[in-house]
């Protein structure tokens, strides 16, 4: 209702500021663009600054017209071209000549080198740069995340559409490896990252990520992605690349937009595996950005967003058994013996002699037809999370003195979760059951409560010779967890049917010190950066609710009198299964007074996700102190060398030392080739090294049914661990090598192609899971009576190499018309190098037997192969007046999803998915100078991945691993800046 009611208030505010402009006094403006010689330059864009969308390209003469007003600020630009700015004032003719610029041929950027002024085509690395505040009005994706994947084949956030509490943060990753092997920046400072630990990821391991949700986009200037391992530069986790989200710093403009839209929903080639329905995961989103300026010296740039999201439902429809015969008999009975009646329409059918539909009602479809059911009600919900999102950031600086600047900036933002991450309880399924509460069984749902802030101060000024920047960088991410729809079965009809389950929490504090100076006299010039870091960590789990991870009494009886264990008919008393419990021999037990016997075996824990409890709680801390030394020498025009070196000491693992050296050779005027080598490392998370908890996993019976077994993570430091041999964590080190050539043949054309290789020894991997059985010597004791043990282990040494591509052409065809083409892609490898066998304590696996319990062949498989090994982008992008379009093609290679069960025979139920190649479009139209719409869709033509094979169809139907289930989406935008 709320939102009915602030959508129609939003419009009637932009509507009403659209007609503000006409108050000011415009007038029309011509004149002629050309180039130092002479020459009329077409294609030239000139666009009124601070006004997005306000402008025009020059004619193939190098004429314009626009209508302006005499304070605005004309801006001229084209690529290869420097940058004009002219303010208007009284005059009505306004010529500009304009000077080639190799730095206008692409953005200046910061990540990767410590030295000023460097293009993207001038380091010595490859360095993306992604005009968020430019294009994202263009664009059908409404998160930071999701734009990324669509624009850099390197960046992948794979949206998880299920698996516990896997969707409730998209992992941000590079180069196919973990995204715990990405680091993240925000303006240059390390940003924290969320307390989750993900355990299951596109790549087959653990991993934390930043939440790149929490950041609005509204508050981004531009994305620069590192292809490139820069440990030596910025410290652990940078082993794939880094990415900095460089924020806005405008003033006097306000800029933002209001989206909606949905996806279509059809089901795709499923057919009756699946239910089409109507238009579902409907969006909206609100954002707004205004920057003040401080005087002369400084500004403050804020961005808000507000986004709600509905879920998408993508359901499995199976036949798996929902009553049994005991519920459709009314056989089933309690702890004390009496009957339970489970259907009461069998009762009153016999009663009234309805032979035929008593006989009706002893079937599955029956019953569920006489109670309005269809076998859709028990489908498997796979399908992105309903959210709700609230965020703000600021962005300040302010001169105090001629050569000293404060600045700070951060964020706090609120995102409330709900996903269908978990399976329907069926009433078959006796131990996890109560007639009661869900007579015909329940579908739990998970949420999350996630609250994020973060906030940089400090001081760039100069000591002597050095530029000098102090700093100190704050972020915590706490996340509550719950459930609803659900209950504890072991404490019965008085348990809670929502749930607190826990809260993690992640805080993290940096502190930097950096000293820089670029020597010119040395050579060509040779910058000079050293400094220091100081960072604090803490990680927590709190407990949930007592209800969430108790065992209780419901099938528990308390004998009050010597005598047998039978019910009020005499006959021995059933256990949950409906079996007689009896002795050796038979008979019923004898039991004494006093005694507490489990006749009902009823499920602890609250169902589907157990919560935290105090054997699980933590509150761990970790320091880590680090230098670096940073040199990049152009020994002359054409040659510039490049070397770094950072040593880190963790309180928790001792101490390491990594280094990278990188040059770039300029061949020609508009060909280079360049190089690099590094080492580099990522200390295991306080995340990894300390979490642990009790899911329910679901694993196939004879006839393929999923059914559920209780697992438990152990940290690597508990005696469950201990017991068997497993070692505690350490951290990966990698080497990583890149080669690769920047080209540019022509004005308005770019091309970069690099090669890459990346070395990681001693990969986290989670082990499969240990049972008492396999393992011998009491382990039952230690892991508890009918649970499996499974812990996080250096498992593997792994490799990833590729080629990757991006190609740029703009150009004018008319007057009034610019076209650009992209083409970007990656092809790639990974490959598990070594298996790292320990010599485990067990007794009863073979060799063989334990080599797949550490590191499984499904696991090696996601690894190597589950993700798309090749993805290529193409674009193009064309303007004419007041109308633009975009039209965006994504290749998706194959992906081999492995399996660790088989027919017996030894034949695997592996599957091949084949590549999946989708389109977006969108178009866009400038209904005044302030006002623009944006109409179009992602994967506008409904393409669905490959449905899996029937052995493989437990959660999902679909592959998730390429473009996933979600189907097309469509949407609406409006936006606007005055």
């Amino acid at each position: 209702m709320k939102m009915k009611l602030f959508i129609p208030f939003i419009c009637t505010l932009l509507l009403s500021a659209a007609a503000l402009p006409g108050l000011a006094q415009t007038k029309t403006i011509t004149g002629k663009v050309y180039s130092t010689d002479g020459t009329p330059l077409p294609g030239v864009s000139v666009i009124i600054k601070g006004s997005a969308g306000k402008g025009t390209l020059t004619d193939a003469q190098g004429l314009y017209t626009l209508e302006a007003t005499p304070d605005d600020v004309l801006v001229f630009s084209f690529i290869g071209l420097k940058s004009k700015e002219i303010v208007v004032g009284a005059g009505s003719t306004i010529d500009a000549p304009m000077e080639e610029s190799l730095n206008e041929l692409t953005e200046i950027v910061v990540t990767g080198t410590r030295s000023v002024g460097r293009t993207v085509l001038e380091t010595p690395v490859p360095v993306d740069v992604i005009p968020i505040q430019d294009i994202m009005g263009e664009l059908p994706q409404i998160d930071l995340g999701q734009m990324l994947a669509t624009l850099a084949p390197s960046f992948n956030a794979v949206r998880s559409q299920g698996g516990d509490l896997d969707s409730h943060v998209d992992p941000a990753q590079l180069r196919n490896l973990a995204p715990n092997q990405t680091l993240v920046l925000v303006n240059g400072k390390r940003r924290h990252t969320s307390a989750l630990l993900i355990t299951s990821t596109a790549v087959g391991s653990p991993s934390t990520s930043v939440d790149l949700m929490t950041i609005p986009a509204s508050a981004i200037e531009k994305v620069e992605i590192l292809r490139d391992g820069a440990a030596a530069q910025y410290g652990s986790d940078a082993v794939a690349g880094v990415i900095n989200i460089v924020l806005k710093k405008g003033t006097d403009k306000l800029t933002g937009s209001f989206t909606g839209g949905g996806y279509l929903n059809s089901g795709g080639d499923a057919g009756p595996l699946t239910r089409s329905g109507d238009p579902d995961g409907y969006n909206y989103q609100m954002t707004a950005n205004y920057g003040f300026s401080l005087g002369t010296k400084g500004f403050i740039n804020l961005s808000g967003e507000i986004t709600q999201r509905r879920a998408t439902l993508r359901p499995f429809v199976n036949d798996w058994e929902v009553y049994d015969a005991s519920y459709l008999g009314n056989t089933r009975t309690d702890k004390n013996g009496n009957p339970i009646i489970t259907n009461p329409e069998l009762i009153s059918a016999q009663a009234s002699g309805n032979e035929a539909l008593a006989s009706s009602l002893l079937t599955q479809e029956g019953l569920m037809n006489a109670r309005g059911l269809s076998w859709d009600d028990y489908a498997v919900y796979a399908g992105m999370p309903a959210i709700t999102l609230g965020s703000l950031f600021y962005n300040s600086e302010y001169a105090i003195g001629p050569h000293t600047t404060f600045y700070t900036f951060g964020g706090m933002s609120y995102k409330f979760l709900e996903g269908y991450s978990c399976y329907f309880r069926r009433p078959a399924q006796t131990d996890r059951f109560n007639y009661l509460l869900y007579p015909n069984g329940f579908r739990p749902q998970m949420t999350s409560n996630t609250a994020d802030f973060s906030n940089t101060v400090g001081i760039r000024s100069k000591t002597g010779l050095f530029n000098m920047d102090f700093s100190n960088t704050f972020g915590r991410n706490k996340m509550r967890i719950g459930m609803v729809n659900t209950f504890n079965a072991s404490i019965g009809s008085n348990s809670p049917v929502e749930m607190n389950l826990g809260t993690h929490q992640f805080t993290q504090n940096s502190t930097n010190l950096d000293f820089s100076h670029n020597f010119k006299d040395i050579a060509n010039g040779l910058n000079i950066a050293f400094g220091a870091e100081m960072r604090v960590e803490n990680y927590k789990i709190m407990k949930g609710q007592d209800e969430s991870f108790a065992f209780g009494d419901a099938g528990v009886l308390k004998i009050t009198e010597d005598g047998y264990l039978v019910g009020p008919d005499g006959k021995p008393l059933q256990n949950e299964k409906g079996e007689p419990i009896v002795d050796a021999n038979g008979d019923p037990l004898w039991v004494q007074r006093g005694d507490e016997i489990v006749v009902k075996n009823f499920a602890s824990n609250c169902q589907c996700f157990a919560g935290f409890g105090p054997k699980n709680e933590r509150d761990e801390y970790r320091t880590m102190l680090a230098a670096y030394v940073d040199a990049e020498l152009d020994l002359t025009e054409d040659l510039l060398v490049a070397g770094a070196t950072r040593v880190e000491n963790y309180s928790d693992f001792g101490s390491v030392v990594t280094g990278k050296i990188a040059a770039r050779y300029t061949v020609m005027k508009n060909l280079a080739v360049r190089a690099s080598v590094s080492s580099g490392f990522r200390a295991p998370s306080l995340q990894e090294l300390n979490y642990t908890h009790t899911a329910t996993a679901f694993l196939p019976d004879a006839n393929g049914v999923p059914q559920p077994v209780d697992n438990t993570t152990f940290p690597t430091n508990s005696t469950a661990a201990r017991a068997i041999g497993i070692r505690e964590l350490s951290e990966e080190r990698s080497t990583s090598y890149g080669v690769g050539l920047t080209f540019q043949p022509t004005m308005g054309f770019e091309l970069t192609v690099d090669a890459y290789q990346i070395d990681v020894r001693d990969r986290i991997f989670r082990t499969n899971t240990f049972n008492a059985t396999e393992v011998g010597h009491n382990y039952e004791e230690v892991i508890g009576a009918g649970s499996e043990a499974q812990f996080f282990v250096n498992g593997a040494n792994v490799r990833s190499k590729g080629i990757e591509m991006v190609g740029t052409y703009t150009t004018s065809l008319t007057g009034t018309s610019q076209i650009s083409f992209s083409l970007a892609a990656i092809l790639s490898k990974n490959e598990i190098t070594r298996r790292k066998i320990l010599d485990l304590d067990v007794d009863n696996l073979t060799d063989e037997e334990l080599v797949e319990k550490y590191l499984n062949r499904q696991v090696m498989g996601q690894f190597e192969t589950g993700t798309p090994r090749t993805k290529i982008i193409g674009s193009v992008n064309y303007r004419i007046g007041k109308l633009s379009t975009m039209a965006r093609g994504t290749y998706f290679g194959k992906v081999t999803e492995l399996s660790i069960d088989d027919d017996g025979a030894g034949n695997y139920w592996d599957q091949t998915f084949s590549a999946q190649t989708i389109f977006d479009l969108s178009f866009n139209y400038d209904l005044s100078p302030n006002i623009k719409l944006s109409i179009g869709g992602n994967n506008i033509l409904d393409t669905y991945p490959d449905i899996m094979r029937v052995e493989n169809r437990g959660f999902y139907l679909y592959s998730n691993n390429q473009q996933g289930s979600s189907g097309a989406y469509y949407y609406g935008r409006i936006m606007f800046n005055f």
